[in-house]
């Protein structure tokens, strides 16, 4: 199978039409149909590392302020033990039958598969590990790939909410040019498959900190990464900024 990453943005993208939520719809048809998707979303982030258990997952409405149509959607896509016990197998996490779909998740999947019947296992980002220890965890994935699982990345290539905020506010649509700095080097990185830059990338510079405060966003790139070598063709079915958020997709295989 592929392997993809999706700068996933707003929640809004999961009801509204507009160029991100069609690349969102675009990347189905570049992708065979997995048997299930184990997603890698930034807005699990935990003390350990767990796997999604619940085999009717719920829809997690993880954020405030946004319309009440958002917060009645609902995605319910059922989960998969099968793999839950395999990714467990692999990795070591715990199974946790708690978890639902965050929106990193559903906003995105909602879009590829609308009828919400691709089973959906998430695998969550522990918190205590370094760059280099989430690389090797995300190593141990390589053999869903051969099992018609889609390995899925979310979060985006750059995420300063505060940032965001504030250029909302003032209504200024301007890229900086720290997120373009980043957002580029990182591009450069992948092709190269430069594992060094890669690990070694956050939180090196001023633009990888004022990029990513936190790095959850930045994660997810990792993890797809790591399941991915020289074999795997990379193409950027979605390029583009939502103000300083780089809204880019990454597509292996």
């Amino acid at each position: 199978m592929p392997v993809l990453f999706v700068g996933h943005g707003s929640p809004l993208y999961a009801i509204e039409e507009n160029e991100w939520s069609r690349g969102f719809r675009g990347l189905a048809d570049l992708t065979p149909r997995p048997s299930s998707v184990l997603m890698v979303s930034a807005h699990w982030y935990t003390d350990g590392t767990f796997v999604a258990s619940n085999e009717r997952p719920p829809t997690i409405h993880d954020f405030y302020g946004f319309p009440r149509e958002l917060n009645e959607v609902q995605y319910p896509a059922p989960g998969d033990l099968q793999l839950a016990n395999r990714v467990r197998e692999l990795t070591g996490a715990k199974l946790n039958d708690q978890w639902g779909l965050d929106h990193g998740a559903w906003s995105v999947l909602r879009r590829m598969y609308p009828n919400a019947d691709v089973p959906v296992v998430q695998l969550s980002i522990n918190g205590r590990l370094s760059v280099a220890a989430h690389l090797d965890l995300a190593k141990s994935l390589v053999p869903l790939r051969d099992e018609n699982v889609l390995i899925v990345g979310s979060g985006n290539v750059t995420h300063n909410l505060r940032d965001l905020m504030m250029r909302m506010q003032m209504n200024d649509s301007s890229v900086p040019d720290w997120s373009r700095n980043f957002d580029e080097r990182l591009r450069e990185i992948l092709v190269s498959r430069d594992t060094k830059s890669l690990v070694e990338f956050w939180p090196a510079s001023e633009d990888a900190r004022r990029s990513h405060p936190t790095p959850d966003h930045f994660l997810p790139i990792v993890y797809a990464y790591a399941v991915t070598d020289n074999q795997d063709q990379l193409s950027f079915p979605i390029e583009g900024f939502d103000r300083s958020v780089s809204m880019r997709a990454m597509r292996w295989g």
